[in-house]
């Protein structure tokens, strides 16, 4: 099935333009009480490290840009069943267990599909309502909540996390006075990367590494320099907690799963296990791959590694993200969230092969997604990884593109399918970032009838409003 559709005024776009003045309207409310405000009626000043008038940054992340009001048609030659061809190739033979990927173009599931097998030792295929854990693909809608909470006015982006949390104590006692919610969400805490991941890996609970973080050496004063958190990130768990009355799980729950049609998502160790049909993680050893129980740890930071949800809840998570659920997400909100706040020039290295040194020309972080430009494409992304679990979503606004892939492993065989999708979005064909061959014949009667019947249209789920290493443990990035 290639889809070229012609360009069209994107859904929401007068949205953005009515409210570019007050994109992040709630930022200037009051003091960061922790009872809600109202908000009041007229346009407030917007935070301005998102404003699109100021100079491009000189940190390397991209330049904040509106949503486009005309979408690019996809190039010639994106041809979802080959894509889908692709999937199947990667669990033949097992070269991972299981794999879900999940297309979206113009508020539409182009597919939404599982491949291969939950668990080695009990063969039962992976379907679109098979949960996977998300791992650090949670961020984003703990980013999302924390901003929804803000735009009615119970916080301030520039609310500090002490009023929430007045006994947060750092190595630097003024320090811990000026982190901002949105310091937390953009990795902009001060501590150095990782600060006691490796004590959520031994098991280590959340309280208890929090009132150690007194103990954590500062790389720079908040605000000043990047440094991705676990534990320091689900601060704003304890935030939406002091701001709601709800608990953090139950807040996206209640505001995000259920309007948006998640039906599958959950939070924890005990909703994945509870799930009908969940894959299990899968580890490479001498006789193959061996699945394994999940392990709690990183489910105890919540807000940076918690959620589980299958395919078809994240085609859905993409919909709303790319703008088709402004009932829930408004334009605003979106383009806020969205923005870079921080440059994360590493993000461009890696190997000669990889994709992000090969494809990236800047690097920055939001609240709650990475935000790149991807060979002159802006695209917001972010992925992550947990033992036995990886996974990786995109969108490239411009297109109207959104792709998430999850899969049951510690493989990285299948990040390569990612670039592979995005590039031929745009046209690029120069590169082969998949390791494998394929059988695919374009005009093959048998892909197109696979593709009819495993597609469901969003409206199917939802209404549309207006239209790292093979062993990597750790909830992140790839």
């Amino acid at each position: 099935m290639k889809v070229n559709s012609r360009g069209r005024r994107r859904a929401g776009s007068k949205a953005w333009q009515l409210g570019l003045a007050g994109m992040l309207m709630p930022l200037a409310l009051g003091t960061a009480a922790q009872t809600p405000v109202q908000a009041p009626a007229q346009a407030l000043a917007p935070f301005p490290e998102t404003m699109p008038a100021l100079p491009a940054p000189s940190d390397g992340r991209p330049v904040q840009q509106p949503p486009p009001e005309e979408v690019m048609p996809l190039a010639d030659g994106f041809d979802v069943r080959e894509f889908e061809a692709m999937a199947e190739a990667l669990v033949e033979n097992q070269r991972v267990p299981g794999l879900a990927m999940a297309i979206v173009h113009n508020g539409q599931v182009l597919s939404a599909r599982g491949y291969g097998v939950t668990d080695v030792r009990a063969a039962e295929p992976v379907d679109a309502h098979t949960v996977f854990r998300l791992a650090s693909l949670s961020k984003s809608f703990a980013g999302t909540i924390a901003g929804m909470l803000v735009s009615e006015g119970a916080m301030r982006w520039d609310s500090r996390v002490v009023d929430f949390m007045p006994g947060l104590r750092l190595s630097d006692p003024e320090a811990a006075e000026m982190i901002t919610v949105a310091d937390v969400l953009s990795h902009r805490v001060g501590l150095g990367r990782h600060t006691y991941d490796r004590d959520i890996e031994a098991g280590a609970e959340y309280n208890t590494l929090v009132q150690r973080l007194s103990q954590a050496p500062m790389s720079c004063q908040p605000g000043d320099c990047y440094g991705y958190q676990n534990v320091a990130f689900s601060l704003v768990g304890d935030v939406v907690f002091a701001t709601s009355g709800q608990f953090f799980s139950e807040a996206v729950s209640r505001r995000l799963f259920k309007p948006l049609g998640m039906h599958d998502a959950s939070y924890g160790l005990d909703g994945i296990q509870n799930s009908p049909r969940w894959a299990r993680p899968h580890v490479r050893t001498r006789g193959g791959w061996t699945s394994l129980t999940p392990k709690p740890t990183y489910y105890r930071v919540a807000p940076a590694a918690g959620v589980n949800a299958s395919i078809s809840d994240m085609a859905q998570w993409l919909i709303a993200n790319m703008g088709y659920r402004p009932d829930v997400l408004p334009a605003p909100l979106l383009s806020t969230l969205h923005s870079p706040v921080v440059g994360t020039p590493d993000e461009m290295r890696g190997g000669e092969r990889s994709w992000r040194r090969q494809r990236l020309n800047a690097a920055g972080y939001g609240l709650g997604w990475r935000v790149y430009d991807y060979s002159g494409h802006r695209m917001v992304f972010h992925g992550g990884a947990v033992q036995g679990y990886r996974g990786a979503m995109a969108m490239l606004p411009e297109r109207d593109l959104g792709v998430v892939i999850l899969w049951n492993s510690s493989s990285s065989l299948p990040s390569g399918l990612m670039p592979t999708i995005l590039d031929r979005a745009i046209g690029l064909s120069d590169q082969r970032w998949l390791a494998i061959d394929y059988d695919y014949t374009p005009d093959a009667s048998r892909h197109g009838s696979e593709t009819a019947a495993r597609t469901e249209p969003a409206a199917d789920r939802a209404p549309l409003a207006g239209g790292p290493a093979a062993s990597a443990s750790r909830a992140m990035p790839e």
